[in-house]
C-alpha cells in the first residue's frame, strides 16, 4: 500500500519548517501498518513563491464578500519556503527512506500556465491536483461560518457543476498527475439526489487526462462519513481503467497511513490488486499487497 497524499502540519498552524526527523517519523508510521511508501504533498498555497506569482488571483473570481476571507487564508498560510521544503524531502530519499516528493496542487482558474511555470525546474515525482474553492468560496472549510453558510444557500446540483467543471479544466491544464479526493464537494454531506452525471463527468475527465484517481480515508474523517471516492465513483474509475493511489491526507503524525486496512478491503472489493506509484513525474506499477514503490 501507498500513502500519498501527506501534510506536514495542520492548517491551524502558521509559520513552519519542514525537517528530515519529522519526514522520517512519517515513514516510520507508515510502515507499521503495512505501508511501505509515502508521498508528501504539502499545499501548493503554504509557500512564499506561491504567493508572490499566485496572490490576488481571488480579485478576478465571483464572491466579493468572500474575498477577505481568502487573502486572510493565503497570509496565514503562505509562511514556508518551497527550496527549503523540497532539500529537506530530498535528504529523506538520500537517506534510502521510502519517500517521493510531491505538493498538492490547486485549480487556479486562468492560471494553470503560471503554476507550471512556478514548478519547472523542481524534481518533483508526483503532483495532486485538487479544487478547494470555487470563485472565492472555501467550501470545504467548514469551521467558517461565512463559508458554511453558504451550503445553505446554494443549489447543491449548481455547486456539483461548478465544482466538476473546475475538475474538468484542471485535468485538461495537464499539470498535475492525480485526481486528490476526487469528489470533495460531498465534504460537507451535501449530494445531489441523482449525482450520477457528476461521477460520469469526473471519470471522462481523468480519462481524458491520462491523471490517476485517489483512493483516501480523509472522508470519514469529515462529515461526508465516507471515503473519497463514492463507491459508485470508485467503480466508475475501476471499470473506465483510471489507476488508483491510496491516500491518508494526514495534516499530522496521528493520522498517517489512517484505515490502511480498510482501504485494501475496498481495492479488493472491486477487484484492483495495483496502485500506481510514481518517480520523476513517471508512473510505475506497484502491486497492493507489497507496495515498495521501487
Amino acid at each position: 500500500m501507498l500513502d500519498y497524499h501527506l501534510h506536514l502540519w495542520p492548517h491551524s498552524q502558521s509559520d513552519a519548517e519542514a525537517t528530515v526527523e519529522q519526514v522520517a517519523a512519517y515513514c516510520e508510521r507508515a510502515a507499521e501498518v503495512g505501508v511501505t511508501e509515502i508521498a508528501v504533498t504539502e499545499h501548493l498555497f503554504r509557500f512564499t513563491q506561491a504567493k508572490d506569482r499566485l496572490g490576488g488571483f481571488w480579485d478576478d473570481l465571483p464572491g466579493e464578500a468572500l474575498r477577505p476571507g481568502m487573502a486572510a487564508y493565503w497570509d496565514h498560510h503562505a509562511r514556508v519556503d518551497l527550496d527549503e521544503y523540497v532539500e529537506v524531502v530530498q535528504a529523506v530519499k538520500a537517506e534510502g527512506l521510502p519517500v517521493v516528493l510531491g505538493l498538492e496542487v490547486d485549480y487556479y482558474q486562468d492560471r494553470m500556465g503560471d503554476v507550471a511555470d512556478l514548478l519547472a525546474g523542481y524534481p518533483f515525482d508526483v503532483l495532486l491536483g485538487s479544487v478547494h474553492w470555487l470563485g472565492t468560496w472555501r467550501f470545504d472549510v467548514l469551521n467558517d461560518p461565512l463559508v458554511l453558510a453558504e451550503w445553505d444557500v446554494r443549489d447543491v446540483d449548481a455547486v456539483w457543476d461548478e465544482y466538476t467543471r473546475a475538475m474538468e479544466e484542471l485535468g485538461a491544464s495537464g499539470v498535475c498527475d492525480v485526481f486528490a479526493h476526487p469528489d470533495l464537494v460531498k465534504i460537507a454531506g451535501r449530494v445531489p439526489a441523482v449525482p450520477d452525471e457528476f461521477y460520469d463527468r469526473i471519470t471522462e475527465a481523468a480519462v481524458r487526462s491520462g491523471m490517476a484517481a485517489e483512493l483516501s480515508s480523509a472522508g470519514w474523517r469529515k462529515p461526508a462519513g465516507e471515503e473519497y471516492p463514492a463507491p459508485p465513483l470508485l467503480r466508475r474509475f475501476v471499470e473506465a481503467g483510471v489507476p488508483l493511489t491510496t491516500a491518508s491526507d494526514a495534516h499530522g503524525l496521528p493520522d498517517v497511513a489512517d484505515r490502511t486496512d480498510a482501504m485494501r478491503e475496498l481495492l479488493a472489493a472491486v477487484g484492483v490488486d495495483h496502485l500506481q506509484g510514481f518517480r520523476n513525474r513517471r508512473a510505475h506499477q506497484v502491486p497492493v499487497a507489497a507496495a515498495n514503490g521501487r
